[in-house]
Formats: structure tokens, C-alpha cells, sequence
């Protein structure tokens, strides 16, 4: 199978996360992360994915400093992948997710999953994109702007 073409050097930051995340399996396995797993076989099982790419995902994910690889939290022989800051930055991504799909690709009535807020026990609130004073804002109301790289000598 042809590698495809790696968007890391692209101008867009959109085609640069997806150069990482941008595939279901990926997602995925941020997605268990959040869960609580934690090692190889339990990402296997979850996903019902073979260990070829799953393998290949987190060396990806790895790499882009997503996960890094730890001893077992239980002192066995075996390692695990924990979310580093980054990767734990895309919880709000996942939460996007989750929450587009809950309103989109379910019909009235169908049984699924919810995010619950352990602190109250209540459904996480609906996330959005909000201007600065908190009004609500569409994407009519932005557009994209080129920022010019910093010159070497600034600091």
C-alpha cells in the first residue's frame, strides 16, 4: 500500500492535526485513552483492530507526542500509552465529536452513549464556538488570516 503524502509542513494547522489524527483509528484510540486504557491488548479488544495498525497508530501517535509509552502502573513487564498534555488537549476535540454525533447520526430515541460531568453527575453542556464576549459565533462570522513566520533574530 502507497504511504500517502505527509501534511506536516503544510501552512494549514487544520491539515497538520489531521496529518495525525485525522483517521477513525486514531481517534479511536485517543478516545479509549480518555476511557482509561491503557495497554496494547486492551486498545485491540476495544477497537476490534488488527495489531498491524494499531501498532503503526500508536507509533504515529507516539512520534507526534500524543501518547508516550510508560512502565505498567501495575510493576508487570508490560508498557503503557499515556496521553501527554497534547494529547490531552484533545479531549475538547473528542467532546466535539461525541457531541456532533449525539445530535447528528442518531435518530430520536436510539440508545447511546452520554459524557457525564463526575462532579454533578449531569450531561456534559453542549460545547461551542464563542467570541470573546460569549455570544455565539457561525463560521460566516470568521475567516482564516496567513500570520508571517517570525523572522530568525526575534525572540
Amino acid at each position: 500500500m502507497a504511504r500517502r503524502k505527509s501534511l506536516a509542513a503544510s501552512s494549514c494547522p487544520v491539515a497538520r492535526a489531521v496529518d495525525i489524527v485525522g483517521d477513525r483509528w486514531a481517534l479511536l484510540i485517543v478516545r479509549d485513552a480518555f476511557d482509561g486504557v491503557r495497554r496494547f491488548g486492551e486498545f485491540q479488544e476495544n477497537l476490534g483492530i488488527a495489531r498491524n495498525i494499531l501498532t503503526d497508530r500508536l507509533r504515529l501517535l507516539v512520534a507526534a507526542d500524543v501518547f508516550e509509552v510508560v512502565p505498567a502502573s501495575d510493576g508487570s513487564a508490560y508498557q503503557e500509552y499515556v496521553l501527554t498534555r497534547k494529547g490531552e488537549a484533545l479531549f475538547s476535540v473528542i467532546v466535539m465529536l461525541r457531541q456532533w454525533g449525539e445530535a447528528h447520526l442518531f435518530a430520536r430515541g436510539e440508545k447511546h452513549s452520554q459524557l457525564i460531568d463526575r462532579a454533578s453527575g449531569k450531561p456534559v453542556p453542549k460545547l461551542g464556538v464563542r467570541r470573546a464576549n460569549g455570544a455565539v459565533l457561525t463560521p460566516a462570522g470568521t475567516f482564516v488570516k496567513k500570520v508571517p513566520a517570525p523572522s530568525p533574530d526575534s525572540k
